[in-house]
């Protein structure tokens, strides 16, 4: 009923409304649904339930050693949105086969599970970064929750384990054939390593040194490196991009894998970069995908880069004082703008993947 003076809403202006709060409440059973896909997670509930095929709450509840009631509970979640199937006859249910290598399988390159724990660090971290939207001061990649950090781990090492060495090096013109003789490779902004032992793997007569300004993400990374048999091979450092500039040290190749846009002085890091490369050398830069323009980037990839970009990439950047503060959808030809203007004389997007754009840049 409306209040005594207020203007009736039109029908259609009605329906418009009632769709959009359909589409809000959706956001929020998602968000809502999303602790309990990373709570099914870390219980090997999705695990369990792959291995076992059709199971009932008691008998999952058994193999994992949790509450039934709560399995149960959450079981029923699962099925309500999609992600796990019921059978009534039988009181079972089902993780399909297509869902295991998204919510069950850790070696598999669409595994997205450990993606919730960065939406979760942002939760976390909401008070600091609603403080940074005010201030403009931005909020360090250090200052946030630690879950962030293993989780960008874990969320990228199975791309890059699928697609680096497979597809991405082997795009730039001779890379590949460098390392496999024996080349030098660098890796800014390298986190807890993954990149960078993923290479090191594959390029054995090859040399490289990570850096991360992160020091806790480099004592990680340097224990990545030793339990992966890759240590030798692999020199990390605490620092940023421009202790290239003053090395001696030539690289045949210098990588930044989903790391320039989260830099405060981008043109500064490449631009370090181009004095250390060899003179045959080539860059590489890993970014998430995106067209040139915002009204380009839309669905449901271009939300979660957007949202990630605002609470994380973006913030980082403003911390370091933000010169270009590129954010995680800067689009190739922003990408190769400041690239060239950072005295590359040739860049090129090599390869376009629906996550990510590989920028080839030579000296």
């Amino acid at each position: 009923m409306q209040s005594p003076g207020t203007k009736p809403i039109r029908e259609d202006m009605q329906q418009r409304i009632e769709q959009f709060a359909g589409q809000v409440v959706t956001d929020l059973a998602a968000a809502m649904a999303g602790v309990m896909t990373n709570i099914g997670h870390k219980l090997g509930l999705y695990r369990a339930m792959a291995e076992s095929g059709p199971t009932t709450s008691h008998e999952l509840a058994r193999r994992t050693t949790t509450n039934e009631r709560s399995v149960r509970e959450w079981l029923n979640g699962q099925v309500a949105g999609g992600y796990v199937q019921f059978e009534a006859n039988t009181n079972q249910y089902l993780l399909p086969p297509e869902h295991v290598p998204v919510l069950a399988n850790p070696d598999s390159s669409a595994f997205l599970t450990p993606a919730f724990d960065v939406a979760a660090s942002l939760w976390r971290d909401e008070d600091q970064i609603l403080a940074a939207f005010r201030s403009g001061n931005g909020m360090g990649w250090h200052e946030h929750d630690c879950r962030l950090f293993t989780a960008t781990e874990a969320f990228f090492r199975n791309g890059y384990r699928a697609h680096l060495t497979q597809t991405w090096i082997p795009s730039l013109n001779g890379v590949q054939e460098r390392l496999s003789t024996g080349g030098h490779v660098a890796d800014l902004g390298c986190g807890h390593g993954a990149s960078v032992i993923l290479m090191a793997q594959a390029f054995p007569k090859s040399k490289f040194v990570g850096i991360d300004y992160h020091e806790a993400s480099i004592v990680v990374a340097r224990e990545r490196a030793k339990q992966a048999g890759v240590a030798r091979q692999i020199r990390f450092e605490v620092g940023t991009p421009p202790v290239l500039a003053n090395s001696n040290d030539k690289f045949d190749l210098i990588c930044f894998m989903d790391a320039v846009h989260d830099m405060g002085d981008p043109l500064e890091a490449l631009w370090a970069s181009r004095q250390a490369i060899a003179p045959e050398g080539a860059l590489m830069l890993v970014e998430p995908f995106a067209k040139d323009h915002s009204s380009e980037n839309v669905g449901p990839v271009a939300r979660m880069y957007y949202s990630a970009s605002a609470g994380l990439c973006v913030q980082n950047a403003l911390s370091q004082g933000g010169r270009h503060s590129l954010g995680a959808q800067a689009g190739a030809t922003q990408l190769l703008a400041i690239v060239k203007e950072a005295g590359f004389r040739s860049a090129r997007v090599a390869m376009e993947t629906p996550f990510n754009l590989i920028v080839e840049a030579r000296p």
